[in-house]
């Protein structure tokens, strides 16, 4: 098996977290497009985008609370696990977003599907948030993903996962830290990610945890990406 074979992971591209009509719109999101588009060209032997799909009475939204502790972006609420009841833990809360069924939920059209290979649905258990694409916020694989994406990954001999899309201070952040420990090789491309916070308390703490964890924040012109402009592509 060779000792590099990259995948790509573009995070969460959907109208509900871009502007101008987001319900959770992430300033800079759908100018990624362009940059993402052109990585979805390149020789990646898997390309995988992933899509928060959320029933309508989703734990993580504020509507499924009552007041006065159900304030998007302020509130938290306390989540079981589903397979362990005893272990818990806070969830802040969200505006409602991405919706099975509705617009919201739909990868936005600048974003050229026709050059991604599988498309992940992820949060589909109203129980519990999930925002990596591999394990909820328990590290339960289940029903609230579509696939088993670290099996998809090594069934294709994947070694080294590239990540981009929305936010980088959330879901690109839990998707390439559990894609770190299931053992790939795990980069993430800063021109291909906008964070809900651009700041220090949000993507600077991403990037400290990715350092802690042994992940690389890289450029789309730096020696990685190159790295997979030198493969030819299947």
């Amino acid at each position: 098996m060779s000792n590099f074979v990259p995948a790509l992971v573009v995070v969460d591209m959907q109208e509900d977290f871009c502007h101008p009509n987001g319900s959770l719109a992430i300033v800079g999101g759908r100018e990624l497009a362009p940059v993402i588009n052109e990585l979805l060209k390149e020789s990646f032997v898997l390309r995988v985008a992933t899509k928060d799909f959320h029933p309508p009475d989703h734990v993580s939204f504020d509507t499924s609370h009552p007041p006065p502790n159900n304030k998007a972006f302020e509130s938290s609420v306390t989540v079981a696990n589903p397979t362990n009841p005893a272990e818990t833990k806070e969830l802040a809360l969200w505006p409602v977003h991405c919706v099975q069924g509705t617009p919201g939920a739909e990868i936005i059209e600048q974003i050229d599907v026709t050059e991604i290979d599988v498309i992940m649905e992820k949060g589909r258990d109203k129980r519990v948030e999930m925002y990596s694409g591999f394990a909820d916020m328990f590290g339960n694989k289940s029903e609230a993903g579509s696939l088993d994406l670290a099996a998809l990954m090594s069934s294709k001999g994947v070694t080294h996962i590239y990540t981009v899309g929305l936010a980088g201070d959330a879901c690109v952040k839990c998707t390439a830290i559990d894609a770190n420990l299931e053992g790939f090789e795990t980069y993430v491309i800063r021109e291909g990610t906008r964070s809900v916070d651009e700041g220090e308390a949000g993507w600077g703490a991403a990037v400290e945890e990715f350092q802690q964890c042994g992940i690389k924040v890289v450029s789309i012109n730096g020696p990685e990406v190159a790295r997979v402009k030198a493969v030819t592509r299947l």
